[in-house]
């Protein structure tokens, strides 16, 4: 997750919170970001970049596994003609 994120959701939480003093409201933002990026970090998750790229390997690698079946099937069928 890039840090723009976590300073908007955490600004946008902050106002939704009663006012406070000052000084106060930019630590609280700061904790408020912390908190957000730890509950964040254990959640383990992927960029769509990530996710997308995994995809096509996937994809790829169940394709590469049907050729692979099929040449295999063909092998067995020949083995039993002989």
């Amino acid at each position: 997750m890039n840090k723009q994120f976590f300073d908007d959701l955490s600004s946008k939480i902050s106002q939704a919170m009663p006012p406070v003093p000052g000084n106060m409201k930019a630590e609280l933002e700061q904790t408020v970001r912390g908190i957000l990026h730890n509950a964040f970090d254990k959640l383990d998750l992927v960029t769509r970049e990530d996710f997308e790229v995994q995809s096509a390997v996937l994809q790829k690698t169940r394709i590469k596994l049907e050729q692979l079946e099929h040449k295999l099937a063909e092998l067995e069928q020949k083995i039993k003609l002989d």
